[in-house]
């Protein structure tokens, strides 16, 4: 059968044409010669040179020196150490969704500003951004409150006619009759929770999630994830989680485009002693201790590549040590390539284990 002889990873395409997309190149060359000697060229600028990568075991179809496997997706998570993410809630009409602009607007009708919260999509969760929303999915909803406020009124009747002149398979369409609600989550978190961006830079170190109010909003953008001990927040923001998202997850252009089916689900974290558990999530903390020293800054100043503080650095640095070492590492571990032959072998591990 064919197998890949040589595989250039992803690289920025220059084109001379006008008003050019921004297009993002992957290429393959396959052969029926098993014999034939493999090649593959990594970009670690997408813009930049490529740079020849040794094979030892082949290259497999996620373009990586490794065991011949197919990563699939999953709707509970590999891993019985991992909480399960949940997809964040659509509003399904932009009339429920309140601006910078309109805040004082819709926060001085005394009615409508009962039931103003912070909305959080992806965007806002990592540039620090404010965004709110009208919520009327709670205990506290009074249904003659849209009559006597001018502000819920318009707003309302706008998201009803939105969505009842859409088109008739759409989930906008579906929910026409309650155009005061979002679309229902009975995922929502009620308590504090992890929100994880949908969408990070392809230029992010790490993958930048953060700790939420149960009152913020999350938006269709963000996944959410309860966490009660820190163990998640630990795992994710780790070298380990963020390689295994480069490995096998989506892409919006060259972008990291986090799934939980495809990228959480199957994330192949072993089993943990509580020893080492305690461990992860101590590192973990003292990220958010090197956060908390700049509160001022958003996610996207914290993890820019060209300036994160010493402090923050160092606590990654520690934090990765630690999950390396749960997942098997016998020494410092300074390449993605290290991680990645770490990751496969413990997927492949997970997953003849299952039913």
């Amino acid at each position: 059968g064919w197998r890949i002889k040589f595989a250039h990873r992803t690289f920025k395409w220059d084109s001379e044409a006008p008003g050019k997309a921004s297009v993002h190149c992957v290429i393959v060359g396959f052969t029926r010669d098993r014999g034939a000697k493999q090649r593959l060229w990594d970009y670690p600028d997408v813009k930049g040179e490529a740079v020849e990568q040794q094979i030892e075991q082949g290259i497999n179809a996620y373009l990586i020196d490794g065991p011949h496997l197919l990563v699939r997706r999953r709707s509970t998570p590999i891993s019985p150490e991992l909480p399960t993410a949940h997809f964040g809630t659509m509003s399904l009409g932009k009339f429920l969704l309140v601006e910078v602009d309109e805040y004082d607007e819709v926060a001085a009708d005394p009615i409508a500003a009962k039931y103003l919260r912070p909305f959080r999509m992806g965007k806002e969760l990592v540039r620090g951004l404010d965004r709110w929303c009208l919520w009327m999915a709670d205990e506290d909803f009074d249904v003659t409150d849209i009559a006597k406020s001018p502000v819920l009124k318009q707003r309302i009747m706008a998201c009803k006619e939105f969505r009842e002149n859409s088109s008739m398979g759409g989930d906008a369409y579906k929910y026409r009759d309650t155009p005061h609600l979002m679309r229902p989550n009975s995922h929502r978190p009620l308590v504090p929770y992890v929100g994880i961006p949908r969408v990070v830079s392809e230029n992010r170190k790490y993958y930048t999630v953060a700790h939420l109010d149960p009152k913020v909003i999350a938006g269709d953008k963000v996944y959410t994830a309860v966490d009660p001990d820190g163990l998640l927040f630990a795992l994710i923001s780790s070298s380990m989680f963020i390689t295994w998202q480069r490995a096998v997850g989506g892409r919006l252009k060259s972008d990291l485009n986090f799934a939980n089916t495809l990228t959480w689900n199957t994330f192949p974290v072993p089993e943990l002693d509580e020893k080492t558990r305690q461990r992860i999530i101590k590192a973990g903390k003292k990220v958010l201790d090197a956060r908390a020293l700049h509160p001022e800054r958003s996610l996207a100043e914290h993890y820019n590549p060209l300036a994160m503080a010493p402090e923050l650095i160092k606590a990654h640095d520690a934090l990765d040590r630690e999950v390396d070492k749960a997942f098997g590492a016998p020494r410092k571990l300074t390449t993605e390539r290290q991680r990645q032959e770490l990751l496969f072998a413990n997927y492949e591990k997970l997953i003849s284990h299952q039913p």
